[in-house]
């Protein structure tokens, strides 16, 4: 048995060939990180790295395998995938979450 669970209107069913029909399908919308003060979209690790210099955050180099902020003021520790590709939902709501009112996350 293979498909996709859908939960609607209280009622989880199986649909196994959701391609089929068109009014299963869920269109998943890309998510964009945003600088607020600006409104701008944040599109790569510099233009990032510049807002959170900018908020007082630094650069730990302690793994090379991971891009990482610090906030000396704090215990926070931001860290992200080298390769801005991979840079995903779950690492936008770290940043928004540890920089309040400063970052959003927004459908594209």
């Amino acid at each position: 048995m293979s498909g996709v669970w859908v939960f609607k209107n209280g009622v989880i069913r199986l649909v196994e060939n959701p391609g089929a029909d068109e009014t299963n399908i869920v269109k998943a919308k890309r998510k964009v990180l945003v600088y607020t003060p600006s409104n701008e979209v944040i599109t790569s690790y510099s233009h990032l790295q510049q807002h959170l210099y900018a908020l007082g955050w630094e650069r730990y180099y302690g793994e090379p395998n991971l891009l990482q902020f610090h906030k000396a003021s704090t215990v926070h520790l931001i860290s992200l995938p080298t390769d801005f590709s991979r840079f995903k939902t779950m690492h936008m709501y770290d940043i928004v979450v540890k920089n309040r009112n400063m970052f959003q996350v927004r459908d594209m």
